[in-house]
């Protein structure tokens, strides 16, 4: 490649980085919007901090398990394409991609246990999950790791697709996130002594409101420049992820009857559904996996909350769990030719490579809290629930001022 091609890559996956970046943001605020105002801050301060721990771990251990290259070599190998390393540092570019996709394993967590959780078991929880458990079910998917992805391609004709990350990312994280919250248990207060569910309305309609459209925004440099290349980047890609939200959208504004945070999380359940097949599928067939996503999100919440008694705050076993694990058969699906769509997916793959990620999410997050649980505990005491993490764990409120009737 001549030096102009190089270097336009290294910008395209450098603004993915920063839009996927700024998806971060969009978590922050979703369950800024969601949890009761004494919770505000700390669902501010986990998905920074998060963030950082991310980083580090994936820097030093978990893009290695992965793919295994490491980055302790001279700056000038790292930039200047040394073995291991593209020119003009667009393997670095790459790994900035990739950890803001890491990342997003625990900001999906944090929507799920919000509100009683101790800080410093969840920061211990995210190195764990991102230095080692994800990046070892990234790595048998996306780089084909301990020949599973062989294995089904010589079995069913094509190995799992998850163009970017229905499975790997989402699913993987709303079952870790489903473990964690069984672990946890529900709010104080969340239910009666029969049982029953009781209300507890988001704090702010426009804070949830902003998350949801700042993470609308960054799916398109989530999806759109997963094609890591100039060369590679499909606007089949970018249309089939805008058919998939809007259909979320209108899904969860029937079925959830004009509710405003359904109606939010409905294109953001599109949104998950639509990763893995967003390369391979038709545009009315992404239109139709997003609104079966959108209905999935609120009928899987309201049994998740009602029936099941599970205390998902922020609903994201349903929508990252389950819709993730929807796109994921639905990219074999909507993917054939005879729907339309590019081929090369075959059905069985994408149900053994789903059912495989989500039982491995699952386990793993039993294995990772319930440590945690049993060695340091994971909830916040009574009366620091009572309180409110803002003030027990970070001593300052969201709203100091009016705290102190200034």
């Amino acid at each position: 490649m001549n030096t102009s091609a190089v270097g336009g890559d290294v910008f395209f996956v450098l603004v993915g980085a920063i839009l996927v970046f700024a998806m971060h943001g969009g978590f922050a605020f979703l369950e800024v919007g969601t949890v009761r105002h004494k919770n505000q801050v700390n669902a501010l301060v986990k998905i920074l901090v998060d963030f950082a721990l991310s980083t580090v771990a994936y820097f030093f251990v978990g893009y290695a398990f992965a793919y295994g290259t490491t980055f302790f070599v001279s700056a000038a190998t790292l930039s200047g394409g040394g073995e291991g390393f593209e020119l003009q540092g667009l393997t670095l570019v790459k790994f900035f991609f990739l950890t803001t996709f890491a990342a997003a394993i625990p900001a999906i967590i944090s929507g799920g246990i919000a509100e009683r959780m101790k800080f410093w078991p969840q920061c211990l929880a995210t190195v764990a999950l991102v230095g080692i458990v994800y990046p070892l079910f990234e790595g048998i998917v996306w780089n084909g790791n301990f020949g599973f992805q062989a294995w089904l391609e010589a079995q069913f004709g094509a190995g799992f697709h998850d163009f970017a990350g229905s499975v790997v990312v989402h699913a993987v994280g709303g079952w870790i996130a489903f473990s964690a919250v069984l672990l946890l248990g529900a709010r104080m207060g969340r239910f009666d002594r029969n049982g029953r569910p009781i209300g507890i309305p988001p704090s702010s309609l426009p804070w949830l409101a902003m998350g949801s459209w700042m993470l609308c925004v960054g799916w398109f440099g989530f999806n759109v420049m997963t094609a890591g290349s100039l060369e590679g980047v499909s606007g089949l890609v970018a249309i089939n992820s805008l058919m998939a939200m809007v259909g979320g959208i209108l899904a969860a504004l029937v079925v959830g009857k004009n509710d405003p945070g359904f109606v939010h999380n409905g294109a953001l359940a599109g949104l998950v559904a639509v990763c893995a097949g967003s390369d391979v599928m038709h545009p009315v067939g992404s239109l139709i996996v997003g609104g079966v996503a959108g209905a999935i999100f609120v009928t899987g919440f309201e049994f998740c909350q009602s029936k099941l008694k599970i205390d998902d705050v922020l609903g994201v076993w349903p929508l990252h769990g389950i819709c993730g694990a929807w796109g994921g058969i639905a990219a074999g699906i909507f993917g054939l030719e005879a729907l339309g769509g590019l081929g090369g997916v075959a059905l069985m793959s994408q149900i053994i490579g789903t059912v495989a990620g989500t039982a491995y999410a699952a386990a793993a997050g039993f294995v990772v809290y319930g440590v945690l649980k049993s060695v340091m505990g994971l909830r916040l005491s009574q009366e620091e629930e009572h309180m409110g993490a803002d003030l027990s764990i970070h001593k300052i409120s969201s709203n100091p001022e009016y705290d102190l009737g200034r």
